[in-house]
């Protein structure tokens, strides 16, 4: 890493170990109007995230025009920021608190699949996946994920505190201790639940999948792992209503029972990605996805990347 690079890697811990501390002193009214109000200004200055963010939502809303897109956006970034502001506050609920401001629907198959083992769960950056993991250790179960290491490892080692201090197991991606996939395959078939976030492949070595009408990847690491673990895997979407946060487990995907393991990881993908699409289209605003997607947009080759394992978060 580069002098400037280690700069900003500490300025970034320091900013987000201050987080932790203020935001979680402050009145809740003074947070939340304090985070809309760095939301509004980010968005009032157009960054690249936030001219990406707008590019996103064309896809996703192909019939809006350039006013409803920046409507969309604004509304995105407040939405991401809240996201931000309820991750420095999260540590501080006790768990009627927990229970009190997030709701689950259609949970009920996703419990039945628990009870008799282990399952995966494909998740979309909707919402607040920290709080859907926090609610899933009291109400579910041992829930174990991956994390994407971070620079610099004070701050990577700062997110792996918050996560494991609501229950959760994390494995870091690259560089632990553990063989990643193996150890996530033993954990499902002891019984745990294993959330994976599913709509973006950070290694270029991706499933590739059609989303919006577009081609791009998605990790395959949900797939191959319910594939190899024999467990049901589950859609789930989040997002915001009001004071609460809403989630949905949608139905298991469909295994196939022939083809290849490529190609059967292949059309599992894709299924995730269409009903990922389905919910994110009822909620864009709460689609905090301000990178860039789609080949169309990295320049990458039309011809399809191989499968392998993916990412995870």
């Amino acid at each position: 890493m580069s002098r400037a690079g280690a700069v900003r890697g500490r300025l970034a811990d320091w900013g987000y170990a201050a987080g932790w501390r203020l935001v979680r002193l402050a009145p809740e009214p003074v947070a939340r109007a304090g985070f809309t109000a760095v939301a509004d200004v980010v968005w009032a200055r157009r960054p690249r995230s936030v001219r990406q963010l707008e590019a996103n939502l064309a896809r996703v809303v192909p019939e809006a025009d350039p006013d409803e897109l920046r409507r969309l956006s604004r509304a995105g970034m407040r939405s991401y920021l809240r996201y931000w502001r309820e991750v420095f506050r999260l540590p501080e609920l006790d768990p009627e608190q927990i229970h009190r401001v997030f709701v689950m629907h259609d949970d009920g198959p996703l419990r039945q699949a628990l009870a008799h083992g282990g399952a995966v769960a494909a998740l979309g950056h909707m919402g607040n996946w920290d709080h859907a993991g926090a609610w899933g250790r009291l109400e579910l179960g041992p829930l174990t994920t991956v994390a994407e290491r971070l620079r610099p490892e004070s701050l990577f080692d700062r997110f792996v505190a918050f996560r494991q201090s609501l229950g959760l197991e994390i494995l870091p991606l690259t560089g632990g201790d553990q063989e990643v996939f193996g150890t996530l395959v033993r954990r499902v078939r002891e019984g745990h639940l294993v959330p994976l976030l599913a709509d973006r492949d950070l290694t270029e070595h991706g499933v590739p999948v059609t989303f919006f009408g577009e081609r791009t990847s998605m990790p395959a690491g949900p797939a191959a792992l319910a594939l190899a673990a024999g467990a049901p895997l589950f859609p789930v979407s989040i997002w915001y209503e009001r004071d609460r946060t809403i989630g949905r487990v949608h139905p298991a995907v469909d295994v196939p029972a022939s083809g290849s393991r490529r190609e059967r990881i292949a059309t599992i993908t894709q299924q995730v990605a269409d009903v990922l699409a389905g919910a994110i289209s009822e909620h864009p605003m709460d689609w905090h996805m301000l990178a860039r997607l789609w080949w169309a947009d990295l320049d990458r080759p039309s011809s399809s990347p191989p499968a392998g394992h993916g990412s995870a978060p």
